[in-house]
């Protein structure tokens, strides 16, 4: 039996191992990179061991230094999560032939599976419904996928929808995918154009037996990233769910499959449905399953690792969503984020790595306040679950519980996905892998109206600490005069605030229908119309952060004398974010228009557009290929003609 297992993984998934880990008295052991140093699962574990520096080459994917730390711990087993090498037969062999015990498939099963043309090959064979590949010199017929062979997780795909773009597609897909995963091979098939993303979970022992706990739907992406996924899908009847899963049976066997995997289809509209990909591994989205059939996977991985054999499979009851946060902005091209996070709470979680007792919310993060979100990997900070009878109070649930949370520190996709949750045509059922294309779901939760009266409540909570630390007439109201004067102001780069506090209450320009029922520094109230509405109110790093039931704003001061030196010249780019120049498109003195590429940033995982800023003739070009770039560096400028 498993008495000592490493995790060789990081964040949420090895804090989701460990949960199991500690029901069955298993000891653990954590590996973290440099930059994870701080992060809960490194502090977690039994024991953790350090991988000197900071890139994924470098720590989490360096086989031979994580082998050792197995060897320096006395772990006797080895979880990949998923990532990294959790596909890798290569590793797997490794861990094998060092007397280890591997939670996972057969080398043999991984190494079917890694190239996806050969994968496709096999399922063919077994009688499974597959694309046809096209060869990229002979394409008539568009739209198009460029996919990566060895890889997955959005990375290495590219649209391509005529022939003009075609060849550029492969050659960023081909540098992406090397990246990635360290092999640039490519292949194209058809782009089935409403089609959902559809996949089973299956589980399977080593001595034959297979289970499939049902579907699940994963149809709205972003960059071909899974950002909310549930179980069951909303468009798959019991006859269609038997063919799916028969087909995941025969997909399972046919490569001698056993440990937690998922086959992924793709469901054409007429019904049809084409195999995509095997992942011999744990999904992200696992946690919707265990939710709706009640069963721990790890749990079942790690049982089957052991050789015990599985036997009557649990049935399905209820409905349940998972929504991805990630530290990225959907307005801006889903731009990745970085920094401290300042403050993170999901109100009314009933479980974190766990299926609830009953109906209710499921929280897997990675994160808690005060982590540092780095460059170097996915910027996923933590999933969601609701779990609920039906699948539109799942929907409600979830969508409530992330539009009261409190994420301070980074900017995060959390209003995308309520917006997504609360759709008319998601919760009509109606989603496929271009939702997110055809609705514009990233307007803020907040409108200008809430960001107008959370600027007031953040001036009032600041004119209270002010009085808070006052050392004299500390009771007086912030900015009360016996004479009349002049009203106060607070300017913020969103909105602008000006107030009096008289004998008869608040005055503030604007919110002529607004009374001040409380205020102190971290929480206001105000009555508006009648109604009253709190508001609280943080800072952190020259931000203020206010959260109610209108959304969250997050407000910038404005320095009444700002340094001249840090002013920018119209025309000049800067880095969004910190990353490595991966290509330039431009040279100094050619002529570029507005929304241009001009050159493209490789940073977490994923290539990153460079437009131009503004219309006009390149003067100044400060990257090159290869170097690295901060936050704010500037990477050239466009002077206007």
């Amino acid at each position: 039996m498993i008495s000592r297992l490493l995790v060789a993984n990081r964040g949420e998934i090895a804090r989701r191992v460990f949960r199991t880990c500690r029901d069955l008295g298993i000891e653990t052991v954590a590996v973290f990179s440099d930059p994870d140093a701080g992060l809960p699962h490194a502090v977690e574990a039994d024991r953790a061991v350090r991988l000197p520096g900071a890139s994924p080459a470098e720590t989490y994917l360096d086989q031979k230094a994580l082998l050792t730390a197995a060897r320096d711990t006395g772990a006797d087993a080895i979880h990949p999560g998923y990532g990294f090498l959790s596909e890798n037969a290569e590793f797997a062999e490794a861990v094998i032939g060092a007397g280890l015990t591997w939670v996972g498939p057969l080398p043999t099963a991984i190494a079917a599976m890694g190239l996806k043309t050969e994968a496709k090959r096999l399922m063919r064979a077994a009688g499974v419904p597959v694309l046809p590949d096209l060869d990229p010199d002979a394409i008539t017929d568009f739209p198009v996928l460029v996919k990566a062979s060895a890889g997955g997780g959005g990375r290495g795909m590219r649209v391509v929808r005529d022939a003009t773009g075609l060849a550029e597609a492969i050659a960023s897909a081909r540098r992406e995918a090397e990246s990635a995963f360290g092999d640039p091979s490519v292949f194209c098939e058809p782009l089935l154009t409403g089609a959902r993303h559809i996949e089973v979970q299956v589980l399977a022992d080593v001595h034959g037996t297979v289970w499939t706990l049902g579907e699940r739907e994963c149809s709205i992406q972003r960059r071909h990233q899974k950002v909310i996924e549930e179980a069951p899908s909303p468009a798959v009847d019991t006859e269609l769910r038997q063919r799916l899963c028969e087909a995941a049976a025969a997909a399972a066997r046919a490569i001698g499959y056993h440990g937690a995997g998922t086959v992924e289809f793709m469901l054409a509209p007429d019904g049809g449905f084409f195999f995509l990909e095997v992942n011999t591994r744990l999904q992200v989205e696992h946690p919707v399953t265990e939710c709706v059939f009640g069963v721990d996977l790890v749990a079942l991985q790690l049982e089957v690792a052991e050789g015990l054999a599985l036997h009557d499979p649990p049935r399905p009851s209820g409905h349940a969503i998972e929504a991805r946060l990630y530290a990225e902005d959907p307005a801006e091209a889903y731009r990745p984020h970085s920094g401290t996070l300042h403050a993170f709470d999901v109100p009314g979680v009933d479980a974190e790595f766990r299926a609830p007792g009953a109906y209710g919310l499921r929280l897997d993060a990675g994160v808690v306040p005060g982590s540092v979100v780095s460059t170097h990997y996915d910027p996923m900070l933590a999933k969601v679950v609701a779990y609920a009878p039906t699948r539109a109070a799942a929907a409600r649930r979830l969508a409530t519980a992330l539009a009261g949370a409190r994420v301070h520190g980074l900017v995060t996709n959390r209003d995308q996905l309520v917006n997504t949750l609360r759709h008319e045509a998601f919760l009509g059922g109606a989603t496929d892998t271009g939702f997110l294309d055809r609705h514009d779901t990233t307007g803020r939760l907040a409108g200008s109206g809430a960001v107008r009266l959370s600027a007031l409540a953040a001036a009032l909570a600041g004119a209270a600490a002010t009085r808070a630390e006052a050392t004299v007439l500390r009771d007086l109201p912030a900015g009360w005069r016996n004479v009349p004067s002049g009203p106060r102001r607070a300017d913020f780069e969103e909105a602008e605030v000006r107030y009096r506090v008289t004998r008869d209450g608040l005055a503030a320009e604007g919110h002529e229908d607004t009374e001040l029922v409380a205020a102190t520094p971290d929480e206001v109230v105000l009555a508006c119309g009648g109604v009253r509405l709190r508001f609280t109110v943080a800072r952190h790093a020259g931000r203020v952060y206010v959260d109610s039931v209108l959304g969250a704003v997050t407000l910038t001061p404005v320095e009444l004398l700002p340094d001249p030196a840090e002013q920018i010249a119209p025309g000049t780019l800067l880095a969004p974010m910190p990353g490595s120049v991966i290509r330039i498109a431009v040279s100094e003195g050619d002529t570029v228009e507005r929304g241009q590429p001009m050159l493209w940033l490789e940073a977490m995982k994923m290539e990153h557009q460079i437009l131009a800023p503004a219309a006009g003739v390149v003067t100044t070009l400060h990257a090159e290929v290869g170097g690295q770039v901060e936050t704010g560096a500037v990477l050239a400028v466009v002077t206007e003609e």
